[in-house]
């Protein structure tokens, strides 16, 4: 009996030991969620990176009524350059392939909530049919939208050949800057691919920060240039789906991925 206890007390001393360890260890990290949206429109059958607007606005709401502080992509990289943490229950937005229905669905819920994102966009496709032209993104531009590059293309920039990875990167920022009149500080990867080479070639761009989809080997979000988001959609139409993925926690239970 006395062995019994002494076995039992040996293990509660190393659960606590664990559990103290753990709780150490987990805010350390914490990794502010970038959600990532797509398309804000309605489709028959479930799509990864499709929201109809209902959902769209409930996850908004989500957002609003559990006290979620919603801050530009900007002070994201800031806080992460200077070092600082963020507040738990802080989020950011963002839209790939500058889809036009980010401006007539989904920029009058994000105005509803007050709520800032930036719209990553492949220069090439402004003003063709389904995507954001350039007035649009002006006048989501004057009420806190940030317009971000996609490339020009929208090419997988891994498959292309380092000149035209650097053509890609460079181009459709001065052509953004020139037709917007703002800076273009932030780029998203296609597809989420990239490589210490394209990292570098988006730095040398003058960029400020860069976002994949879940790729890459910093699931911690501690290199700026390589933003792990989450991915919303209406498969996300539960509350504990939302609780989970914005929990700042969710990075640490995704299978990581390769960059390319």
């Amino acid at each position: 009996m006395r062995r019994l206890r002494r076995v039992l007390l040996i293990l509660l001393v190393v659960l606590i030991i664990f559990a103290g360890a753990f709780f150490f260890w987990l805010p350390g990290r914490y990794v502010v969620p970038v959600i990532m949206y797509h398309q804000v429109t309605y489709t028959e059958r479930l799509q990864p990176n499709w929201v109809s607007p209902e959902n769209f606005e409930w996850q908004m709401a989500y957002l609003k009524d559990h006290g979620y502080n919603v801050i530009r992509l900007d002070e994201l990289v800031k806080a992460t350059r200077e070092g600082r943490t963020l507040p738990r229950k802080t989020a950011v937005i963002t839209f790939d392939d500058g889809y036009e229905n980010n401006y007539t669905q989904a920029f009058k819920i994000l105005k509803k909530y007050d709520f800032p994102a930036t719209i990553f966009v492949p220069t090439d496709k402004v003003g063709t049919e389904g995507r954001l032209t350039w007035a649009q993104m002006k006048e989501m531009l004057a009420s806190g939208i940030d317009i971000g590059s996609h490339t020009q293309t929208e090419v997988y920039l891994p498959d292309a050949p380092v000149e035209q990875q650097r053509r890609e990167i460079r181009i459709s920022k001065s052509i953004l800057e020139q037709n917007l009149g703002v800076s273009v500080n932030h780029f998203a990867y296609p597809i989420g691919g990239f490589s210490e080479g394209i990292k570098e070639i988006v730095k040398e761009a003058g960029y400020r920060s860069a976002c994949a989809t879940n790729r890459g080997y910093d699931r911690f979000n501690k290199d700026v240039f390589e933003l792990n988001r989450v991915r919303f959609s209406d498969k996300d139409d539960r509350k504990d789906y939302l609780w989970i993925k914005l929990s700042g926690y969710y990075n640490l239970f995704r299978k990581a991925k390769n960059p390319y």
